[in-house]
């Protein structure tokens, strides 16, 4: 019988092939991960990607949160392919379940449509990508060592392409990375892992430190161990590939909150010092002298704190298991800081 579709899916009799959005994940166990005994394997929605990321480097504790690119144009890559299931792993699936995504956008529910794909040596259609149609497996290649591989995409409503990953799962033996575009690679990984690392708060050090006084600068400083490198590794199960990304910090930006104020340097952007530290730390005596690094506030704020912005600039680079490695866009995390300023002639040396 020809499908025909209502919404999102296409309802052939008593079976149902689901297009243009995954499946939930509660379709497939309550566990959304990988790496179950084998025959036992709960295959993720195709929004999950089966990338390991663990932190290697940097602090783990306190407030962290996830980088902004300043490159508004970057992104990290839509869709790539992934072993999904071994053999075993497949029969199981397919004779127990059925019901999941065999491609980003195509998913069928009841065991026929995959025995008769992957058990019976039936072809298939692929509405999304080519081939159109599909040859089937027998008996779900029992036997070899490999993977069925599928197209994953963490936001596969987002993906203007529809045929971008759109391949019905399909065999790879082991050992070896599928010979398809948007096949796996260390950058894949490494940007993958952009999303990932996570960041400490950008809480600077003030001086003075309850209050500023109008046309007396403010100094500003983080210490050489506030902000140290983060690294994390992302890896891909069955493939042999990861990729470590670093995010190193590299400079301190400030928004004075305010167009009544002078930014030392004038740019607002402090660098950082060679020990790690950025700017230089207040000393008694030195309270009219422009620091290094900080800002000269020429209004008080009247009982209406200022909030000042500090944003950290995190350079972002990699080395993959494939020898590749580069750089990837810096990336900014900004945390706001609330500072009254006061107007007086005097202040404490």
């Amino acid at each position: 019988m020809k499908p025909w579709r209502t919404g999102l899916l296409v309802i052939a009799t008593s079976l149902v092939a689901a297009f243009w959005a995954p499946l939930p994940a509660s379709a497939f166990g309550e566990s959304d991960t990988r790496g179950e005994a084998e025959g036992k394997q709960i295959a993720a929605s195709v929004s999950q990607s089966g990338i390991k990321v663990t932190q290697i480097g940097g602090p783990t504790g306190g407030k962290r949160g996830t980088l902004a690119s300043v490159d508004v144009n970057w992104k990290p890559p839509p869709c790539w392919y992934e072993p999904a299931f071994t053999p075993a792993q497949l029969k199981t699936f397919a004779e127990t379940n059925g019901e999941g995504n065999v491609s980003i956008r195509q998913g069928w529910q009841g065991t026929r449509l995959w025995t008769d794909h992957f058990r019976d040596e039936k072809d298939a259609a692929n509405y999304f990508a080519a081939p159109s149609t599909v040859a089937g497996y027998k008996n779900y290649n029992l036997g070899e060592d490999g993977h069925f591989w599928r197209g994953v995409a963490p936001n596969v409503l987002g993906i203007d392409d529809t045929s971008l990953c759109g391949r019905l799962m399909f065999w790879q033996n082991a050992g070896q990375i599928p010979d398809v575009p948007n096949a796996p690679t260390s950058k894949t990984l490494a940007e993958y892992a952009y999303d990932k690392i996570k960041v400490p708060e950008t809480e600077v050090e003030l001086r003075p430190t309850a209050k500023s006084t109008v046309n007396l600068p403010t100094w500003v400083w983080l210490d050489k161990g506030t902000f140290q490198e983060v690294k994390v590794r992302a890896a891909l199960p069955n493939t042999g590939l990861w990729a470590e990304t670093t995010a190193k910090p590299v400079a301190l930006h400030l928004d004075p909150g305010t167009p009544d104020a002078t930014t030392y340097p004038a740019s607002g952007d402090c660098t950082i010092n060679e020990d790690g530290s950025i700017g230089t730390p207040y000393a008694a005596g030195r309270a009219s002298e422009a620091p290094p690094c900080g800002i000269t506030y020429l209004r008080a704020t009247g009982g209406s704190p200022y909030q000042l912005k500090a944003s950290v600039t995190w350079e972002i680079s990699w080395p993959g298991s494939d020898g590749t490695g580069g750089n990837l866009p810096n990336g900014t995390f900004e945390s706001t800081q609330v500072i009254d300023v006061q107007e007086i002639q005097s202040v404490n040396r």
